[in-house]
């Protein structure tokens, strides 16, 4: 990879992640699963080739999106962690119910 496409995929990530960030402000699940995939996919691109230079002026392009990639993560999280504990729970009770149901059921099973 050259340093102009290193510096694209940075910027592929970013898009990704600020597209991630609506989808997480809008509770589009789906959506959001679906744009972390693609996201993974350029980041895994990324770690498969060797370090490039880069200008004085591309490191400090990365460096800024680098910065909006973490500020996007962290607002994301904002939205989705609310709704996994809320998933957690919804999983936990359902297996409580079916232990329950288990524990109580007269048909000999």
């Amino acid at each position: 990879m050259s340093s102009a496409e290193v510096l694209a995929a940075f910027q592929s990530i970013s898009s990704f992640t600020g597209e991630m960030k609506e989808a997480a402000r809008a509770g589009e699940w789906d959506r959001l699963a679906v744009l972390e995939r693609c996201c993974a996919g350029v980041v895994a691109q990324l770690k498969a080739v060797p370090p490039v230079r880069l200008t004085a002026r591309m490191q400090r392009q990365k460096v800024e999106l680098i910065r909006k990639i973490l500020a996007d993560d962290a607002e994301i999280r904002v939205y989705t962690e609310p709704w996994l504990k809320h998933v957690q729970t919804l999983l936990g009770n359902a297996g409580m119910a079916r232990r329950v149901h288990r524990a109580y059921d007269n048909t000999g099973r």
